[in-house]
């Protein structure tokens, strides 16, 4: 490895804060146009055998995922009312680890739509939001969306969808092998003349570029993969960004601050190191990929005489717009064993559902997949529906979770501007710096469709053949993983924080880039347009760099 290590009185061109799906993107593609790119990471490094097959560890300790003993964050639903810390995790919930939630993300890869792009002017306006257009297209992303799949690596079926949008390649690895899930979403579907198809998945199906393909261990969501087969950032774009000399990766090293100097100029970030000593690292650009609400959080914490508000926020709309995507579960158990515990979460999915529709009366789109349920232990303690839960009858529960799968629907949230991410007035992480406080309360519209898709999902399970289908609640949302929205990226200063290339409209040398620039939030999975997203920002901040643009 030739990663560089840059000496503390060194000037880097760039700083990249968060070293996920869109900061490992950033730091590749900057540091192989030539650039010095320093990354900061709040969380440590893990080697492949570092991770652990470990429910107890991974979903209820915080095992790598941020730990709300030191990173504690409070919620509430209203303006007016006072935030509390939860009980159940955190609201703004992310892995916290070089490669960021790149590592415990299921790998669900779908491009966003055409309409993705455009629904205000194809809609029109939806009272209590502020639903807009994104100041780009998806012909404009489509090159990237490419890239992500050919240098990141996805795994597909072109073509497969009836409803796809159009590609100008097809995808580098062929799908996974069909799990039993996907064979009955496919059987419940086709039944009811929908129009199911192979997951894009960010696995390898089989050996690509230096990696192996998927050895189907059943620990994807919510888990690193030892077998370095998900198409992590640890894994893709961080060690070529590395390999170019020019790219260092400082992990447990916690930004809080930007500077900025006398002529409104990022110039730098203070940031503490593993035992919480205070630094100041020089930058000539700073790039904040940090999530979209600690991107939002970190804005907010630069105030100075100059930005009093927060950084980049003469709009006042710094952490506002939150998003999280709504969704639905619908729980089946059939006759046989599935044996949904081995392999990938999803192998089948269809967009039948994916556009909105005004005969419905309300907003919403949508897809629907066919999964494993929650791992065992999670399966013994909290899903089951009506199944029993305690005493002699536990053995039959624990029995029905081989037979088990769950038709899962993800939809669309609203961006409504008291959604939001803001520093609390009180509470303090371990480092002495103002907690986030997530303030959020579901769209009706949401709401709606996701009780629109799941009784869709009940449908199609029935069709496949369930002997009894249950549903999770559909309700108001008290934490997400999709942190959507924080900084909209938009043409006008006064009603968006970023514009079309990421830049800051306030500090010209700062950029922002992950799903805080979103304008809307897709159909529940933002992180193939977070990627691609990446590869045209750092495409036009290179080109800026070199023409001395910034």
């Amino acid at each position: 490895m030739n990663a560089r290590r840059f000496k503390p009185n060194e000037t880097v061109d760039f700083v990249v804060v968060g070293s996920g799906a869109a900061g490992g993107v950033m730091a590749r593609e900057l540091s192989q146009a030539g650039f010095t790119v320093l990354v900061f990471e709040q969380g440590p490094r893990f080697s492949p055998a570092d991770f652990e097959h470990d429910e107890l560890k991974y979903f209820f300790l915080s095992g790598i995922t941020v730990d709300p003993a030191i990173s504690p964050q409070t919620f509430r639903k209203n303006s007016v009312d006072v935030a509390k810390p939860t009980s159940d995790g955190q609201p703004a919930l992310y892995a916290r680890l070089v490669g960021g939630s790149s590592n415990h993300f299921t790998a669900n890869y779908w491009r966003f739509h055409e309409s993705d792009f455009n629904e205000r002017s194809i809609l029109g306006s939806i009272p209590g939001t502020g639903f807009a257009d994104w100041p780009i297209t998806y012909h404009e992303l489509e090159p990237y969306y490419t890239k992500v799949e050919w240098e990141v690596g996805v795994s597909g079926l072109a073509h497969a969808s009836p409803f796809d949008p159009p590609r100008t390649k097809p995808y580098p690895m062929p799908p996974l092998p069909v799990k039993s899930s996907g064979v009955l979403l496919e059987r419940g579907a086709r039944k009811l003349g929908l129009h199911p198809f192979p997951a894009p998945m960010a696995i390898a199906s089989q050996p690509f570029r230096d990696r192996p393909g998927c050895v189907h261990c059943g620990f994807c969501m919510g888990f690193g993969c030892e077998a370095q087969a998900k198409s992590s950032a640890l894994y893709t774009m961080i060690p070529e960004a590395e390999a170019t000399g020019l790219c260092e990766v400082r992990a447990e090293s916690y930004v809080y601050r930007v500077a900025t100097n006398a002529a409104g100029r990022a110039s730098g970030v203070h940031y503490f190191d593993r035992d919480k000593r205070e630094h100041f690292q020089k930058a000539r650009a700073v790039v904040l990929s940090a999530n979209g609400a600690e991107t939002a959080r970190l804005l907010l914490n630069s105030t100075s005489p100059r930005f009093a508000q927060g950084l980049a926020n003469s709009s006042g709309l710094v952490g506002k717009y939150l998003m999280f995507n709504q969704g639905a579960a619908a729980h089946a158990v059939f006759e046989h064993e599935l044996n949904e515990y081995k392999s990938v979460q999803v192998t089948r999915l269809l967009h039948d559902f994916y556009e909105s529709d005004p005969k419905r009366g309300f907003y919403g789109g949508g897809g629907i997949d066919g999964r494993i349920d929650p791992q065992p232990a999670i399966w013994a303690m909290t899903t089951g529906g009506d199944l029993p839960r305690w005493g002699a009858d536990l053995k039959a529960r624990i029995e029905g979770f081989p037979r088990s799968m769950v038709a899962a629907g993800h939809s669309t949230s609203l961006a409504v501007e008291s959604n939001s991410v803001s520093l609390d007035p009180t509470l303090k992480d371990a480092w002495g710096i103002p907690a986030i406080r997530v303030t959020y309360k579901d769209h009706p519209d949401d709401l709606a469709f996701a009780r629109f898709l799941q009784d869709r999902q009940v449908e199609i399970m029935q069709a496949a053949g369930a002997l009894k289908v249950w549903r999770d609640r559909v309700g108001e949302q008290d934490w997400g993983v999709h942190l959507l929205g924080t900084c909209r990226m938009g043409n006008d200063p006064a009603t968006s924080v970023v514009d079309k290339y990421h830049r800051t409209h306030d500090v010209r040398n700062l950029f922002l880039c992950d799903g805080s620039s979103f304008v809307t939030s897709g159909r529940g999975q933002p992180t193939m347009t977070i990627q691609a997203l990446a590869f045209r920002a750092a495409d036009h901040i290179g080109q800026f760099a070199k023409r001395n643009e910034i």
